[in-house]
């Protein structure tokens, strides 16, 4: 009887979460039959079965002259660039985690951690046409800056290739500290108050409570979150970088997945880019596994 219970429960269990095996199955793992399409010569709309096959022709292609070496190398430099000012800054969440929960008035910490969740449900699309009506040359900065008689000429920011990494990451941080923060205030909420209450009986300060009990009781979800973006490395997003990106700035602004969406959809050439997203696939799954293994060699778990 006992082993028939255990059995029940356990089909029940699977059923429970067999909707959500067959979304996973839909949207994650069917769409991996499209990388057939990086062994042929697809060119639409003739159908897949009457394309040639070429084998690794495009994989071949994307390093066949030194233009296009340049060109993809100028990609992943911007790729590891936008990615690498995200991971060094990766903490930014936990300290605004930290500093919010030491409001002491409730109704204004609520006030700040709503107005700084909001732009995370925002599309990039109205941030954008935020970052339009301020920044660009007939907009409000260059306006007040040409009132004030302190510019002679429009200041061209949203133009301007030289800064975007550092541009796209402050748009970045900013449409998602306050999300990102959430998990953190957990993580704070659910440490022990006696952990507190013995702080404060051996006479530590507010700071050292917050260097010596909620750091390292952060550190772990702080770990994981990292290893999982280290692990995320080449996926940087399409979206901001799309709206963002012009005839000025598109050279440094042009991460792997708007390189794949250019050539896709500007350039035609689908199965290059097919090729080209289906390695950065794969790169990403071994990145996930060697955080994996670095995970269980420092933390004794791994994240996987």
């Amino acid at each position: 009887m006992r082993s028939h219970s255990m059995r029940s429960n356990s089909i029940r269990k699977f059923l429970y979460i067999s909707p959500f095996m067959v979304l996973l199955a839909v949207f994650a793992y069917y769409p991996l039959y499209g990388w057939v399409y990086a062994f042929f010569d697809y060119m639409p709309p003739i159908p897949l079965s009457q394309s040639p096959y070429v084998g690794l022709k495009w994989f071949h292609s994307l390093v066949e002259n030194q233009v296009k070496i340049d060109q993809l190398l100028q990609v992943i430099k911007n790729t590891f660039g936008i990615s690498g000012l995200s991971i060094l800054f990766s903490w930014l969440p936990m300290i605004f985690a930290i500093f919010l929960t030491e409001i002491k008035a409730v109704r204004f910490r609520k006030f700040i951690q709503t107005v700084t969740t909001l732009p995370n449900f925002i599309s990039w699309v109205l941030v954008y046409s935020l970052a339009f009506s301020m920044f660009s040359s007939e907009g409000v900065v260059n306006g007040f800056l040409s009132q004030m008689g302190l510019i002679d000429s429009p200041v061209l920011l949203l133009q301007n290739s030289e800064h975007v990494w550092i541009t796209m990451w402050i748009w970045i941080t900013w449409k998602s500290l306050g999300w990102s923060a959430i998990l953190y205030i957990a993580a704070i909420m659910s440490i022990d108050e006696s952990l507190y209450e013995a702080a404060y009986v051996d006479g530590a300060t507010r700071m050292q409570v917050i260097r010596h009990v909620v750091l390292p009781s952060m550190l772990p979800t702080y770990f994981v979150l990292l290893m999982l973006q280290i692990a995320s490395f080449l996926n940087n997003g399409l979206e901001q970088y799309f709206v963002f990106q012009n005839a000025f700035n598109k050279d440094t602004i042009q991460v792997l997945d708007l390189y794949v969406y250019n050539l896709a959809m500007g350039g035609g050439s689908y199965s290059v880019s097919v090729a080209i997203s289906m390695l950065k696939s794969l790169i990403s799954v071994a990145l996930l596994f060697s955080v994996n293994g670095l995970s269980k060699l420092l933390r004794g778990e791994g994240i996987v």
